[in-house]
């Protein structure tokens, strides 16, 4: 009783909203959906294109609405008057909701309305409607968001959608993302092949990534195998068994899985065979004991098929006639064979760009690892070239300078700031640091190489102990200004980070500065004349004592300024100066003691010649560095005293 009572006040309730849903049949939404409502109701992939089509043309500002709730399977229509309306499902009720208006319209009983659940294929077809209303968008920001999404997941379906909003695009960066996402989604999606070779033509020698992450997929091949070599316009090339390309235990297993060759026998079935067969420790009259290798067990194999047990093995010569008697080559299999030949033909034109501009962007980073070790070496070749001094606390002096820096920014927060507070500051530390080395320990040991190579050594563990002790033993940030955040990109080959550009013209402002004071300052008339003839120096009235003092301290200070340079990309450490030490003395071997322009030269030879090294054997950066010492060692064999040698005291040392 209660049942038929709660269904008749039910009714009663369908009677009274009947009018509204008849007043909803007015709205121009919901004439559209009603000139579509059969095609929407069935749901069928193969039709149901012109009802998404005339949503998305239709202008009507509930209409991107209609879409996302029709994706999202929220979109119900009146089993009766085949209204549709979006709703919110609770147990057996509806509370539907007018498309136009976005008004409630009431709840129902669910089983009056038909839910729209549209598949895979059509919620694709919508999403594609979708995208259209996103890149008509008036923010320019949610343009660049829905072409975002399209190149995370592009789909047929929104070709049509880009080509139509290229005629109305008004940012040109946009516009130009536009252009090249329908023209790469051309490449992948369209079925016209004129509109694809068309495509493929306009990005020919283009270096973008994107573009060869369409062409490559294209020229997807398959090998095969035939008796004679097939003329078919989709064959890529014909395989010679015994290349690179395909070796002959591949062109036999071919055969075999083409039926073309008896099937060679598994492993597995080798050794239970051999096992099966052991007679008194023995196998075919075999030692069980010698067979511990595959030759070993292969022969006894071969012994026990020619007594009839086991199954045959093809020999190596069966193997290579049957290889032979056959044709191998690849097939495209991914595109029509004029799409693939084309693609073939971009890519072969991009991998060529590829390689020039893969060796210039060696090349810079050659230079910039050269500015680097010019910059390391610098204060070596100073001191080394003037005083004689074998100093292997070098690294330590530039550490200091980093350490220095990273101080500077605890109490200077902006960073620009900061770095221009922090080189002066890393010089005056580490010259003083270097002058207090030089009147305590250096100048004591002049003249007594392996004395004063000893001393520095324990310094620079001293100072690297010291370092741990006050800043411990984690990686501290030095961090770098934002103009100096990421790269100048050239293309999508050849590029080189800010930081790097910035420590190479720190590099060419030193070496200016460096000509400067030698050349046209009393110090460096001093130190020049100290360098080629101390005795005759001092007969001049200068004091080499304090020259050297002065040197040394010059020295270490441009290792300081190195040091911050290096710390703004690398890690700051007590340990970061020993990555240095190395290259910085081999520098200034190569180029010639004491000598700015063969430090320069000697950076650069020897930044190339790592680069080089590590761009032929780049899995194993210390085999990279071990043929680098080597050739260092081979060079200094024939040319002991650097590219250019000095004349004077350094030349004697």
């Amino acid at each position: 009783m209660l049942k038929k009572t709660v269904g008749f006040l039910f009714g009663i309730l369908l009677s009274c909203t009947a009018p509204v849903l008849a007043q909803d049949a007015e709205a121009p939404i919901q004439k559209l959906l009603q000139e579509h409502g059969e095609i929407i109701a069935k749901s069928s992939r193969k039709t149901i294109g012109p009802a998404i089509d005339a949503l998305a043309a239709s202008g009507l500002p509930e209409a991107q609405d209609v879409l996302l709730r029709w994706q999202a399977k929220e979109m119900w229509q009146n089993k009766e008057s085949g209204l549709l309306v979006y709703g919110t499902k609770s147990g057996k009720e509806l509370a539907a909701f007018d498309f136009a208006s976005g008004s409630e319209i009431g709840v129902f009983e669910a089983k009056v309305f038909k839910q729209m659940k549209p598949n895979s294929g059509i919620r694709g077809l919508i999403g594609g409607a979708l995208v259209q209303f996103q890149l008509n968008d008036p923010n320019p920001e949610k343009r660049s968001v829905a072409l975002d999404a399209i190149e995370r997941d592009p789909d047929k379906s929104h070709l049509a959608a880009l080509r139509k909003v290229l005629e109305t695009e008004s940012d040109d960066v946009l516009g130009e993302r536009t252009a090249r996402l329908e023209r790469l989604l051309t490449i992948q999606l369209d079925d016209d092949q004129a509109a694809r070779l068309s495509a493929i033509q306009e990005f020919e020698g283009d270096l973008g990534v994107d573009v060869r992450a369409a062409l490559n997929p294209l020229i997807e091949t398959r090998v095969e195998v035939d008796e004679v070599a097939p003329t078919d316009p989709d064959i890529a090339q014909v395989l010679e068994p015994g290349s690179d390309q395909l070796s002959v235990e591949a062109a036999y297993d071919l055969l075999v899985d083409a039926g073309l060759a008896p099937a060679k026998v598994p492993t597995n079935q080798i050794t239970a065979v051999l096992t099966a067969n052991i007679v008194d420790e023995t196998v075919a009259g075999i030692p069980v004991i010698t067979l511990d290798t595959d030759g070993a067990r292969l022969e006894a194999y071969q012994e026990l098929a020619l007594q009839g047990i086991a199954e045959p093995l093809p020999t190596d010569d069966e193997i290579a006639t049957a290889v032979a008697s056959y044709v191998f080559y690849e097939r495209y299999v991914s595109a029509p064979p004029a799409v693939a030949l084309a693609a073939a033909a971009a890519l072969r034109a991009i991998e060529g760009k590829v390689s020039l501009y893969s060796a210039v962007d060696l090349g810079l980073d050659a230079v910039s690892l050269a500015s680097i070790y010019f910059l390391a070496a610098i204060g070596l070749a100073i001191t080394f070239g003037v005083m004689g001094v074998i100093n292997m606390a070098h690294g330590e002096f530039i550490m200091m300078g980093a350490y220095t820096g990273y101080v500077v920014q605890l109490f200077i927060p902006d960073h620009t700031l900061s770095l221009i507070v922090a080189l002066p500051a890393a010089f005056a530390v580490t010259f003083t640091a270097g002058v207090i080395m030089e009147r305590s320990v250096i100048r004591w040991l002049y003249h007594r190489p392996l004395e004063t190579l000893l001393a520095t050594f324990g310094i620079s563990i001293a100072l690297q102990q010291a370092a741990k002790n006050i800043f411990g033993t984690q990686a501290r940030p030095l961090t770098a200004p934002g103009w100096l955040d990421g790269s100048l990109l050239f293309n999508d080959v050849v590029s080189i980070s800010y930081i790097r550009i910035a420590i190479f013209v720190l590099a060419l402002l030193f070496l200016a500065l460096f000509l400067f004071v030698m050349n046209r300052t009393r110090l460096g008339l001093e130190v020049r004349a100290v360098t080629q003839n101390p005795q005759m120096a001092a007969s001049m009235g200068i004091n080499p004592d304090r020259i050297n003092m002065l040197t040394f301290g010059f020295g270490s200070g441009i290792a300081g300024i190195t040091g911050v340079a290096i710390g703004l990309y690398a890690k700051v450490t007590s340990e970061m100066g020993q990555d240095y030490i190395v290259q910085s003395f081999m520098t200034v071997v190569v180029g010639g003691v004491g000598n700015i322009w063969g430090a320069l030269l000697g950076a650069s030879m020897v930044g190339t010649l790592q680069k080089g090294i590590e761009w032929l054997n780049p899995s194993n950066t210390l085999a990279a560095q071990t043929y680098m010492i080597l050739f260092i060692i081979l060079f200094i064999q024939f040319r002991p005293r650097g590219i250019i040698a000095l004349k004077g005291r350094a030349a004697e040392a």
